[in-house]
């Protein structure tokens, strides 16, 4: 969503997908939901094994992947400026739904609290 509004909008005469900050941007939204991707499918593939250490495993995958949706969804109401605040646009409630799954699901320091404890560290 990000990555589409940044070629379609244009400020200064050109999209703003050229310029390097919002690139830049881009980039680490790639690179965050990627790595989020990844860890969740580990912790099926966990899940699935049957791997005595799921618990631990659960709290900190949980943790890195809540630090994952609150950034994205907050760097991507900057690549959409003011209209990302408004009703009429979705990336609000990506925000929303971040922040709210981290309070009713435990917010990440909660979760690496938990696998340093389940670990014995």
């Amino acid at each position: 969503m990000s990555v589409g509004y940044a070629k379609t909008r244009v400020q200064f005469g050109r999209p703003i997908g050229s310029f390097q900050a919002i690139k830049h941007l881009c980039a680490d939204l790639l690179l965050e939901s990627e790595s989020a991707t990844s860890a969740a499918r580990y912790a099926a593939s966990a899940a699935d094994e049957g791997a005595p250490d799921l618990p631990a495993l659960a709290s900190l995958i949980r943790s890195s992947c809540s630090d994952s949706f609150v950034k994205v969804a907050a760097d991507t109401i900057q690549i959409h400026g003011g209209i990302g605040f408004t009703w009429e646009h979705p990336a609000h409630l990506y925000l929303r739904r971040a922040r709210t799954s981290a309070l009713l699901l435990g917010d990440p320091a909660f979760h690496r609290e938990r696998y340093l404890r389940r670990t014995g560290v």
